[in-house]
């Protein structure tokens, strides 16, 4: 299949790349490699996929409607996983026109290009943060996200509308992904694993905020591209065809018990300086997701203990 992969050079997005040409896809990446984040760490994962059989990239910002006009009518994808986003809950109440760019009028784009030129169906990535002010556990696809906390959750709600609308008018099937705290190798490094690991390692206090006392669904990314993939292949057959599902691991691990899994696979113990709770931190979060194994058979199988040993594998090989 020839499929556009928007935020190649992003976390997910690289380890959606690679899996995809593992199995002969081709794969065309977009990314804008902004500075959002050490655009380093994007360069080296984007050099992973470089050269290989069945990648081309483009370098092109969502935002800007004539590049991605053309890209779509040049490369016309059979299918399209935009997974290209303004990320970071905290940084959308600096910047929050940043998220309105790329997410809104970028994600606009993107359903555009899709609708003019055929492409079979479209897989996004939304937010567990959709949920906002809800407080029954586990979340549920079923229940309403009419509440998001923070810029950034409520452009990946509209989003989630804005596909509907698309599939309504024009039958473009679309499947929205609702992630919940992702982790594992190649990591952003302004996520919470990446600062504890560092700090943890040169010996600094990890900041935790609400006193440690949150909650988590922490997903490793394989088993995230697992459910990916698999959804890619079940376009919605009912009319409208627009779904959404919860991804994630479908347990909620207390941060505390983050740390000391996290303290005991890099053989050095953590220096917790407790915070207050941050403006728009979720306390909780916890996925059912029984919607997407019930379509696709997903079932995370990667334990929190083998994940984190895999990134601080993956950390002490990549920074030495």
């Amino acid at each position: 299949m020839r499929i556009l992969v928007t935020g190649a050079a992003g976390f997910i997005g690289y380890h959606t790349a690679e899996r995809l040409l593992a199995r002969g896809d081709e794969v065309i990446g977009l990314d804008n490699l902004n500075e959002y984040y050490d655009v380093t760490l994007k360069h080296a994962r984007l050099a992973r996929l470089q050269g290989r059989k069945g990648f081309t990239f483009h370098k092109i910002d969502l935002a800007d409607q004539q590049s991605m006009d053309a890209l779509f009518q040049k490369e016309r994808p059979a299918a399209v996983i935009h997974l290209a986003a303004q990320a970071g809950v905290r940084y959308s109440l600096t910047d929050p026109h940043a998220y309105t760019r790329s997410n809104v009028t970028g994600f606009m784009h993107v359903l555009e290009g899709c609708r003019h030129n055929g492409v079979g169906h479209l897989v996004y990535a939304s937010t567990s943060s959709v949920y906002g002010s809800d407080t029954a556990m586990p979340f549920s696809e079923t229940r309403g996200a009419g509440h998001p906390l923070t810029i950034y959750a409520a452009t990946k709600r509209a989003n989630e509308l804005m596909a509907h609308s698309y599939s309504h008018f024009f039958g473009l099937p679309a499947s929205g992904l609702r992630f919940f705290t992702v982790y594992g190798p190649w990591g952003r490094p302004d996520m919470a694993l990446f600062l504890f690991t560092k700090a943890i390692l040169e010996g600094r206090p990890i900041e935790v905020f609400n006193e440690g006392r949150m909650q988590r669904d922490f997903t490793y990314v394989d088993d995230i591209v697992e459910g990916v993939v698999r959804t890619l292949a079940l376009p919605p057959a009912h009319a409208p065809p627009a779904a959404i599902y919860n991804i994630g691991n479908s347990r909620a691990v207390p941060l505390t018990e983050f740390i000391d899994t996290l303290s005991r696979v890099l053989g050095r113990k953590a220096i917790v300086r407790k915070l207050p709770m941050q403006p728009g931190d979720m306390r909780t979060t916890y996925a059912s997701i029984d919607s997407l194994r019930a379509l696709t058979g997903f079932t995370p199988r990667t334990p929190l203990a083998e994940g984190l040993a895999r990134f601080a594998a993956w950390y002490r090989g990549h920074y030495g």
